[in-house]
């Protein structure tokens, strides 16, 4: 794939790890610096790292493909054409892909055996907008957002007019569909605490963009609505992660050195360090050996960096 003119830091401390605060220089490791691992893509969402085949997945949105990195060789590859204009994945329970799909405005399931079936496609008899991000729950359900980005218009999915409001949905291992959120202004990203008693959501086209937390009922419900993160007037989170400690690994970007790539908070939701990349950073997961590699998609390309913690496995 091509590489556009960039090369990360020959200096140690690497300078694009910078602590805002200093609880946040234990999450350093002094001797790793930025890399980036691929380029050549139009907007790269949903990384997820598959530790049994020691590889990277990522969407490439306008595109309609995923694509592949794989760790031993270097070599990134096409994971799937057509993708159904895939967004965020993850994996369930039983190490299946799940994926959102703007194209098919579903979630689809990967299966063993490399069948992709239907996981959710519609509620209550209407079809669903176009699912962005998901995660699933040690209970086996996935918890996943469905904002309106995929049927704007044709470059991320096919135009259409919503059929069913901005939601959160939960859909339990039986296959029932719950609404947990409304009322959320393009729910983008989200994420629950290392307790599963938090659910973090992203807000995307609040004014300004906003990352809210919701108390986790009896593994089904949501409640006490708050706002744990104001943005400000340019703050631009999209997907999100959250460590071992509870911290929160935020994407972002709005075209400016310091608000491109990710912005780390405390759980109480304060700024305590970020990681500078060349453009904005989309979507982020943890991976690698360990889950101390945080891989980041970032408009072009994925870059990856060693940090002192692991991702919630």
């Amino acid at each position: 794939m091509n590489l556009p003119d960039w090369q990360s830091s020959p200096r140690y401390p690497d300078p694009a790890v910078v602590a805002l605060d200093e609880s946040f220089n234990r999450y350093r490791l002094p001797l790793a610096k930025l890399e980036r691992l691929a380029s050549g893509c139009r907007w790269a969402e949903g990384p997820l790292w598959l530790g049994d085949m020691r590889c990277l997945i990522w969407s490439d949105v306008p595109n309609n493909r995923m694509l592949r990195w794989d760790e031993a060789s270097g070599n990134v590859s096409e994971f799937r054409n057509p993708s159904g204009n895939a967004n965020g994945n993850t994996r369930d329970l039983q190490g299946r892909l799940l994926t959102c799909e703007h194209g098919g405005r579903r979630i689809s399931r990967t299966e063993h055996d490399g069948r992709v079936v239907t996981l959710v496609d519609s509620f209550g008899g209407k079809r669903l907008n176009s699912p962005n991000d998901l995660v699933c729950r040690s209970d086996g359900s996935v918890w996943f957002t469905d904002p309106s980005f995929g049927i704007l218009g044709w470059y991320e999915g096919n135009k259409a007019e919503p059929e069913l409001p901005l939601n959160v949905y939960r859909l339990d291992p039986a296959g029932q569909l719950t609404v947990v959120a409304e009322g959320i202004n393009q729910p983008n990203g989200l994420a629950f605490s290392p307790d599963e008693s938090v659910l973090y959501i992203v807000e995307s086209r609040s004014v300004p963009r906003r990352i809210l937390a919701c108390n986790v009922v009896g593994g089904t419900q949501l409640a006490n609505r708050r706002v744990l993160i104001d943005a400000g007037p340019k703050g631009t989170p999209d997907g999100l992660r959250v460590d071992l400690d509870g911290n929160l690994w935020c994407g972002w970007g709005m075209g400016e050195t310091g608000l491109d790539g990710v912005h780390v908070f405390n759980p109480a939701g304060k700024l305590i360090g970020r990681i500078d990349l060349p453009e904005r950073c989309a979507n982020l997961c943890f991976g690698g050996l360990h889950r101390n590699r945080l891989f980041m998609a970032a408009s072009t390309s994925i870059y990856a960096l060693y940090v002192n913690t692991q991702g919630l496995p």
